[in-house]
């Protein structure tokens, strides 16, 4: 069971590698960090699927459209 959970946990550091926050410390400015990682992380799903074909630049252009306005 040990075995499983530090196989996920290193999964998971490979596929969001931890990304320190340098800069002020206050609290809207790592909220907008962490928001703005997770933009970043949805923004490179939707064009993994757009070069491999799955969905249209079209879609891919207007799902990242809506992201940016969340």
């Amino acid at each position: 069971m040990k075995q499983e959970f530090e196989f996920l946990s290193e999964l998971c550091d490979f596929l969001y590698p931890p990304n320190s926050y340098y800069g002020q410390f206050q609290p809207e400015y790592v909220v907008f960090h962490a928001n703005l990682q997770e933009f970043q992380e949805r923004v490179s799903y939707i064009c993994d699927l757009q070069t491999g074909d799955k969905i249209c630049p079209e879609a891919a252009d207007k799902q990242i459209h809506v992201l940016w306005k969340q």
